[in-house]
C-alpha cells in the first residue's frame, strides 16, 4: 500500500510537471517565429466590418502577407463565430478595397494581394465627384505636392528620366494646333508619371499619379482648350531640373499650377458648370 508520504510526493511531482509544461508552453509561444493565424469571435452589429478590420490587423502584424491564402469560408465562419454569409460579405468588401483576390476552382480561395495604387486614385476621384473635395482644394494640394516633388527630382534625376522628359516635351511641341484634348492629356499624363517616377518615392509617385489623373480626366471630359504657354512651361521646367536648380524648378512648377487652376476655373464657367 502507498503511504501518505508517497501519495504526497506523487502529487507534488504531478504539480511540478504541470508547472513545467505551462512554462515551456509560454516560452514556445514567445519565441515561435510564425504564430498560427487565429481570429477572434465577433460580437458587434456590423459583423463584416469587424471581419475586415481583423484581417487588416493580421496584415499589419505580418501574420498575413501578399500571396497568403485565407482559411476556407467555413473555417473563417467558425473562427469568427459568424455566419458564412457575413464572411462572404466581408470578403467581397476586401476584394473591392483591393486587399484580397477571390479565385474560383479547386485551388481557388481568398488570397492577399500586393496592393493596388489605383485605389488611391479611385478614392480621391470619387470624393471629388461627390463634392467632398473642391477643385480649389484639389489644385492647391497638387501644387504643394508637385513643388515638393520637383525639389526631390532636382536632386535625384537620372539621365534616363531626363531623356524621357525631353522626348515628352518634343512630342508636345509637334502636336498640331487642331489636336484634341485627349491627345494633350495623354502626353501630360506621361509627363507627370515621369516626374513621379523620378522622385524615387513610391508614396509620392502614387499621389502625383492620382491627382494628375483626376485633373487631366476633367480636362478631357469637358473638352477644355489648351492652356496658354504650356510648352514654354515644360521646356523651362525640364531645363531647371537638368541643372539641379531646386528653387527655380519649384518656382516654375508653382507658377504653372496656379495658372492652370485659373484656366480650369475659367473653362468651367465657360462650359456653364460649376
Amino acid at each position: 500500500m502507498r503511504t501518505a508520504r508517497t501519495r504526497k510526493r506523487e502529487s507534488f511531482g504531478r504539480a511540478s510537471r504541470t508547472r513545467r509544461e505551462a512554462r515551456d508552453s509560454n516560452i514556445s509561444a514567445v519565441f515561435d517565429p510564425s504564430p498560427p493565424l487565429q481570429f477572434r469571435p465577433i460580437r458587434t452589429r456590423r459583423v463584416f466590418e469587424e471581419i475586415c478590420e481583423q484581417v487588416r490587423r493580421q496584415m499589419g502584424a505580418g501574420t498575413l502577407r501578399p500571396g497568403d491564402k485565407l482559411p476556407a469560408e467555413r473555417e473563417l465562419a467558425l473562427q469568427f463565430g459568424v455566419s458564412r454569409t457575413a464572411v462572404r460579405e466581408a470578403l467581397r468588401s476586401l476584394e473591392i478595397a483591393g486587399i484580397v483576390g477571390l479565385q474560383k476552382g479547386a485551388k481557388g480561395g481568398a488570397f492577399i494581394l500586393k496592393g493596388d495604387l489605383d485605389q488611391i486614385t479611385r478614392s480621391i476621384r470619387d470624393l471629388f465627384y461627390l463634392g467632398r473635395i473642391t477643385l480649389d482644394s484639389l489644385t492647391e494640394t497638387r501644387a504643394l505636392i508637385m513643388q515638393t516633388a520637383v525639389g526631390l527630382v532636382s536632386q535625384r534625376l537620372t539621365p534616363e528620366i531626363l531623356s524621357a522628359l525631353r522626348e515628352n516635351v518634343d512630342r508636345l511641341s509637334k502636336l498640331p494646333r487642331a489636336s484634341t484634348p485627349q491627345e494633350r492629356v495623354e502626353i501630360s499624363g506621361e509627363f507627370y508619371d515621369l516626374i513621379g517616377k523620378a522622385t524615387q518615392n513610391d508614396v509620392l509617385q502614387a499621389i502625383i499619379a492620382s491627382l494628375s489623373e483626376i485633373v487631366l480626366q476633367k480636362v478631357a471630359e469637358r473638352q477644355m482648350t489648351a492652356m496658354p504657354n504650356l510648352l514654354e512651361h515644360r521646356c523651362k521646367l525640364v531645363e531647371f531640373l537638368a541643372k539641379h536648380d531646386v528653387a527655380a524648378a519649384q518656382e516654375e512648377m508653382g507658377r504653372h499650377l496656379q495658372a492652370l487652376h485659373k484656366h480650369l476655373v475659367r473653362e468651367e464657367k465657360l462650359s456653364g458648370k460649376k
